[in-house]
């Protein structure tokens, strides 16, 4: 389900840039699964990284593929549905999400362990779905919060 017709503001696809500064902290054996479908470019863009990706549109709170780590943008106005949503399956993810994420408490209390986060240097671009203006950059901040990615360090800052 790519929730478009939900809230017109959850509808920005994060650019092929935005997930190659991530790509060296995405194991390339393993089957990601990005739920939110949004425009669909997702897939072509890790399917060119050398991915095996499960990328449909599909509702997230009724259907689980067989994966190994999700990575996606999630609708930020369903980020703590979402949230629960993956407490529950237990596997690891990669969620691209405003930095303040990590002040609330919910999100705090959920993810106090097995929690890792990559701070890009530079904002990564995003696409809205309708508007044609390519690059957007929000005013906010952007991280990757990774939940049991085991990465080397629970804090990496990345250019």
């Amino acid at each position: 389900m790519s929730f478009t017709n939900d809230k017109d503001s959850d509808n920005y696809a994060t650019d092929k840039r935005g997930w190659e500064i991530i790509e060296p902290y995405i194991p390339k054996d393993k089957i990601i699964w990005s739920p939110f479908f949004c425009d669909g470019k997702q897939k072509e863009y890790f399917e060119e990284m050398g991915y095996n990706i499960i990328h449909e549109d599909k509702d997230f709170f009724s259907y689980i593929p067989t994966y190994d780590i999700c990575v996606d943008n999630p609708p930020f106005s369903k980020m703590k549905d979402i949230c629960l949503r993956l407490k529950e399956i237990d596997k690891p993810f990669i969620l691209v999400a405003f930095s303040k994420v990590i002040l609330m408490k919910w999100f705090q209390k959920l993810f106090k362990e097995h929690l890792q986060v990559i701070i890009p240097f530079k904002r990564p671009t995003f696409t809205h779905l309708t508007n044609p203006k390519k690059g957007y950059t929000p005013p906010f901040g952007v991280q990757y919060y990774c939940y049991k990615m085991n990465l080397e360090k629970d804090l990496i800052f990345i250019d």
